[in-house]
C-alpha cells in the first residue's frame, strides 16, 4: 500500500502579525480612554471643590503669587455681565465668615454691600454703616478690615483703572457740605488703597453728595443706603482697545 500522503496547510506567513498589531491598538485605545477619563475626573473634582477657605497658591499676573481665590473673584470681575448672577458668590469669596469684625454679622454686611454691573466694569458699593461713623469721613476699624480684602483683587487685575466715588443721601440738599463730605469719604478710601501699595495713578475720586441716589430718600432705610462708597474697578476693555 503506497505511504499516505499528509495534508499540507497553507504557510500563514505574516498573517499572525495582523492580528497582534490589532490587539496592541486595542489595548492603546483602551489605556488612552481610561487616562483621559482619569483626567476629566481630576478636573472636575478640582472645579467643585474649590472653596472660600482655599488655600492654594497660583502665579500672579507680572510677579508673586495670589491665592486661588483671588484669581477666582479677579476672573468673575473681568466678566461684569456675569457678576449680577454671582454677587453672592463674590461677596462669599471676598468676605467670608472668619474675617468678618466681631461686632459684625453676615446680615448687617449683605444689607450693605452691593456688588453692580457697570458699563465701565464691576461695582462694589459699601454704605456708610460699614465704613464711617454717622457724618464723618475718616475710616473706622471695621472698614479697614473689609477694605484690605479687597486690596490683593486689585494687585491682580493690575491693568483696570479704579475710581472711588462719595454719595451722601439728600439731608441739606445741594448744600456744599454735602459734596465736601461725600469727596472726603471717597479720599480716606483712596488713601487707604495707597497706603496698601496700589499704585495712585491708576485711581481716581468722584464726589456726588446727594445726586443718583439709588433709592428713595423718602425713608430712613432709603437715605441709608445713598450714604455710600462705590469702588468701580474699571475691568471692561475701552472702545477699539483691549485690555
Amino acid at each position: 500500500m503506497g505511504k499516505k500522503k499528509q495534508k499540507k496547510f497553507p504557510d500563514p506567513g505574516g498573517a499572525w502579525l495582523v492580528t497582534f498589531s490589532d490587539l496592541v491598538t486595542l489595548l492603546l485605545t483602551f489605556f488612552v480612554l481610561l487616562l483621559s477619563m482619569a483626567s476629566m475626573d481630576q478636573s472636575f473634582i478640582t472645579r467643585v471643590t474649590i472653596t472660600p477657605a482655599e488655600l492654594g497658591f497660583l502665579s500672579k499676573r507680572g510677579s508673586g503669587k495670589v491665592t486661588a481665590k483671588v484669581a477666582l473673584v479677579s476672573e468673575m470681575m473681568e466678566r461684569p455681565w456675569e457678576v449680577i448672577e454671582k454677587q453672592n458668590r463674590i461677596k462669599d469669596l471676598l468676605f467670608p465668615d472668619d474675617i468678618l469684625p466681631a461686632d459684625m454679622d453676615k446680615s448687617t454686611l449683605e444689607e450693605n454691600l452691593k456688588v453692580l454691573a457697570k458699563p465701565e466694569g464691576v461695582a462694589l458699593v459699601l454704605t456708610d454703616k460699614l465704613l464711617f461713623p454717622l457724618g464723618t469721613y475718616e475710616l473706622d476699624d471695621n472698614a479697614k478690615v473689609l477694605l484690605y480684602q479687597l486690596v490683593p483683587v486689585l494687585e491682580y487685575l493690575a491693568t483696570a483703572d479704579i475710581n472711588i466715588s462719595g454719595y451722601t443721601d439728600d439731608v441739606g440738599g445741594m448744600n456744599p457740605s454735602n459734596f465736601e463730605l461725600s469727596g472726603r469719604r471717597a479720599m480716606s478710601v483712596l488713601t487707604y488703597f495707597v497706603e496698601q501699595g496700589i499704585t495712585n495713578h491708576r485711581l481716581t475720586v468722584s464726589a456726588y453728595g446727594p445726586t443718583y441716589p439709588m433709592f428713595s430718600n423718602k425713608t430712613p432705610e432709603g437715605r441709608s443706603q445713598n450714604r455710600r462708597v462705590e469702588i468701580l474697578i474699571k475691568t471692561t476693555p475701552h472702545l477699539g482697545g483691549y485690555s
